[in-house]
């Protein structure tokens, strides 16, 4: 058992395979971290609002915590390993990361895992999340000093030479601004057009701002609502 043990830690701690094997940890860390996140999640919201027997629900939890984890895996193995082949196919520097590499190793997976699969409301979920989190980092990034962000290979924005009193009131004010329209939008949107908003979303609405306005005694009103 030792030896065993000996030459698997041998393994992988040659320098020559690390750049496989951290395709292997990456595809371990993605299953890992999609799991973790995905089957509390998926747990809380299945009981609570899915109907069926308790089986059906369980299976339902499983199936999403599965897709999750996979679908991070997947991603994991597919940038890594497109960015060891860019780093390979440098011709400027050959072994070194180009400036752009991450931005097509992205594109690739996100195509191969995102992009090509169903659109079910794991996938949406996760590319949603990705989107808005990259929406508040460019609004970060468009007003920070260009020393902040010199090493980026991107060309200086305008709103990065606003003066700093200037720059003082976007920040105070964005926040209000982006919480309130978005809040804005989708209760206009909800109650024109219920159908175009993300099933989850809308069924979640429709229990807190819909299902208030029905009640026929004190139990439907405050103890269970129907």
């Amino acid at each position: 058992m030792d030896v065993l043990k000996d030459t698997v830690e041998s393994i992988i701690l040659n320098p020559d395979l690390a750049p496989l094997l951290a395709i292997v940890k990456a595809a371990r860390n993605g299953a890992v971290y999609g799991a973790k996140v995905r089957f509390p999640h998926a747990l809380v919201m299945v009981l609570l609002f899915r109907s069926g027997s308790f089986r059906e629900k369980i299976r339902l939890v499983l199936k999403a915590t599965k897709q999750h984890a996979y679908n991070l895996a997947t991603f994991a193995v597919v940038y890594k390993s497109a960015m060891l082949v860019l780093r390979l196919l440098n011709p400027v520097r050959p072994g070194k990361e180009g400036p752009y590499d991450t931005f097509f190793a992205g594109l690739l997976g996100g195509y191969t895992v995102f992009g090509r699969a169903k659109q079910g409301s794991v996938n949406q979920q996760i590319v949603i999340y990705v989107f808005a989190r990259v929406i508040l980092a460019l609004a970060r990034l468009s007003i920070e000093p260009p020393s902040m962000t010199s090493t980026t290979p991107t060309p200086t924005l305008w709103t990065q030479r606003l003066s700093p009193e200037t720059k003082a009131m976007v920040q105070r004010n964005a926040w209000p601004l982006f919480a309130s329209f978005s809040w804005a939008f989708v209760m206009y949107i909800f109650r024109w057009q219920p159908e175009s908003i993300q099933p989850s979303l809308r069924s979640s609405m429709k229990y807190i701002y819909v299902n208030s306005d029905y009640w026929d005694s004190f139990r439907n009103f405050l103890i269970y609502n129907t």
